[in-house]
């Protein structure tokens, strides 16, 4: 019996995820197909690569031993596409994280410039926290991450796609023109990330020395939300520039002359460069040449 590369696939997906569950999920098949391509690989091997207790599955010591090579020989295989140059040979699924802030700026230019270099690649999409997103990143749910620090788990992938400053913002004529002030701020709604986000952090600390103030701090998930209700005069909020840019030059919001604005956000293309294909990290230089030709483009 011939080995094939779907069988070598599933064994490693299925090491690395745990689960024939979540290994059918990440190929896009069925359970049962990841069972027999499992069964037939270690018929054609003779020997036994895993064993299944109660939902858990765990590589047994000749399966730890044989993973190493069948990374390898996956690693070939791309390395081989790559030298053919062959863009029809790059097939597959890409599970791409992004926050938010890259949805309102330069994912539509980012989406096409990888349909432009990758026609055959399928790009399934999740929209997020960074927060959550680096969990996903780290149970290798999504494959790439377009997301802003700071981190709490390391990754041994990671492009730097640059920082984007914050402003404030406000609906025209809801704060006096000119330089505005703590006590300004505080006679509205601030409008501002969720909770566990470093910029509700930033939010929160600076107004805190001001106990003599009652703020109002209005956190949400969506900053698109945020941006709506600031231009609907629901509040005032500090949102990153670029994502703004349109409604200020329209004149449906004003910058707001406060001297105090949350640190940039920094932003990463981040992914797995030991277990991930080369697919991956070329997404990921696809990401940084986008960022940066929005960037000039500003």
């Amino acid at each position: 019996m011939r080995l094939n590369l779907k069988q070598l696939e599933a064994f490693v997906w299925v090491a690395d995820l745990h689960s024939f569950r979540r290994a059918a999920d990440r190929l896009n098949t069925t359970q049962p197909n990841i069972s027999a391509r499992i069964a037939a690989l270690e018929a054609a091997l003779g020997a036994d690569l895993m064993t299944r207790d109660a939902g858990s599955v765990r590589l047994t010591g000749r399966g730890q031993a044989l993973l190493v090579h069948a990374r390898r020989v996956l690693d070939a295989t791309d390395a081989l596409i790559a030298a053919a140059d062959n863009r029809d040979l790059l097939e597959g699924t890409l599970r791409l994280g992004v926050t938010e802030m890259v949805v309102h700026t330069w994912l539509r230019d980012y989406l096409r410039a990888l349909k432009d270099q990758f026609p055959k690649l399928t790009v399934e999409l999740t929209v997020d926290l960074s927060a959550n997103l680096e969990k996903e990143l780290s149970g290798r749910t999504i494959d790439l991450a377009l997301q802003n620090a700071p981190f709490s788990r390391l990754t041994s992938g990671q492009i730097d796609l640059g920082t984007y400053p914050l402003v404030w913002v406000a609906k025209p004529g809801l704060l006096p023109a000119g330089h505005v002030t703590l006590d300004d701020l505080a006679q509205h709604p601030i409008l501002t990330h969720a909770r566990n986000t470093r910029l509700y952090e930033e939010v929160t600390a600076h107004i805190s020395g001001r106990r003599d103030l009652a703020f109002r701090l209005v956190p949400s998930s969506n900053l698109a939300a945020c941006l709506h209700m600031t231009a609907d005069g629901m509040g005032i909020a500090t949102l990153p520039a670029a994502m703004v840019a349109s409604d200020i030059a329209s004149g449906a919001l004003v910058q707001v002359g406060y001297d105090w604005v949350p640190e940039p956000l920094h932003f990463f293309a981040r992914f797995d460069a030991e277990r991930s294909g080369r697919i991956v990290a070329d997404t990921a230089k696809v990401a940084l040449a986008t960022a940066q030709a929005y960037d000039q483009k500003k």
